[in-house]
């Protein structure tokens, strides 16, 4: 039934299904009020394929994109007429033990290659052309860690879904027709305390995450007092049915600084359904019994956004010529 829906639903989405890559750059822009910081950001959008040829034409094999979602507050200067159904500010979490922080945000860019340079070269293409129009709101570098594992030594993104299922769990369709293709994206900055979590003995981290550490394997914690990360995860309906999103976090950090890290970066079709996973986690079900991953991992941002079809992205940034 979902598929035929699809079928009959026009979709011309970012590349939000894009593979995971070897390095992304995750860039939160809050803009400059006025008219003139606005026709600024609808240039850059209607300017971004443009960008993306002129640096990723060097090497077709860097595999380049760049995803553009836009925040509510900035969506009603674009488009004063409406915003898609579930677009709203990302609203803050207080837990009894943990904090989800709403921080700014009006612009992101989730740019993503096999080449960091890539990377590199698109963002600042991005900014020069952007100017004073924006302030710098979050600027985080990732990178792929081994077999595509966390810093705190896991697999990540092993429940994504794949294929033809990406669309149900990712990309909004008729039940929002005018935004169909788009995407609601929520973002976070996690720091690690890897000398707290190090302590554990890997059978209790396992318990914590909710899978095997080496080979990846799901524990079964139905019956466990505690319900773990991936438990807490996992969002069903008030009628049993699952809702998935997709994830493409990447760890991020220094050595030097001792700065480890995981950026969250969730897309979903049903925006709510990422909001019920975060209170799960930082609330807990039952109450107080929250996730025991955020007792070594700290959020220090939080932000939503709506990642538009490339129709509704093109509509938007030609808003200002009408």
């Amino acid at each position: 039934m979902a598929g035929q829906a699809w079928d009959r639903v026009p979709i011309d989405a970012q590349s939000i299904e894009a593979p995971l890559s070897r390095a992304a750059i995750f860039l939160v822009l809050e803009v400059a009020a006025g008219d003139e910081a606005t026709a600024s950001v609808r240039s850059a959008l209607g300017g971004l394929d443009d960008l993306l040829k002129t640096v990723g034409f060097r090497d077709l094999e860097g595999k380049l994109s760049c995803i553009a979602a836009i925040g509510s507050a900035l969506w009603d200067r674009l488009d004063p007429s409406g915003r898609p159904a579930e677009l709203r500010p990302f609203a803050a979490i207080e837990g009894a033990a943990h904090r989800a922080p709403s921080t700014p945000g009006d612009l992101l860019f989730h740019i993503r290659a096999e080449r960091f340079d890539f990377c590199f070269e698109l963002e600042k293409l991005l900014l020069d052309a952007l100017g004073d129009s924006v302030r710098l709101v979050d600027e985080t570098s990732g990178f792929r860690y081994f077999d595509a594992r966390d810093l705190l030594g896991f697999v990540d993104g092993t429940a994504n879904p794949v294929g033809q299922d990406i669309p149900e769990a990712a990309l909004v369709g008729e039940e929002d027709p005018r935004f169909a293709g788009g995407s609601y994206v929520v973002t976070q900055k996690y720091l690690h305390d890897l000398a707290a979590w190090k302590a554990l003995r890997a059978e209790e981290q396992e318990r914590i995450i909710g899978r095997t550490k080496v080979d990846n394997i799901e524990i079964d914690d139905d019956k466990a007092e505690r319900k773990s990360h991936k438990s807490l995860a996992t969002i069903e309906d008030e009628h049993g049915v699952e809702h998935d999103i997709l994830r493409d976090n990447m760890p991020f950090g220094s050595a030097g600084r001792g700065e480890f890290g995981t950026y969250f970066i969730g897309y979903s079709r049903r925006l709510w359904v990422i909001e019920k996973m975060l209170r799960r986690m930082f609330v807990g079900e039952p109450p107080g019994a929250y996730d025991r991953l955020l007792d070594f991992s700290t959020a220090q941002t939080g932000a939503t956004f709506f990642a538009p079809s490339r129709s509704v992205l093109a509509r938007l940034a030609a808003a200002g010529d009408a």
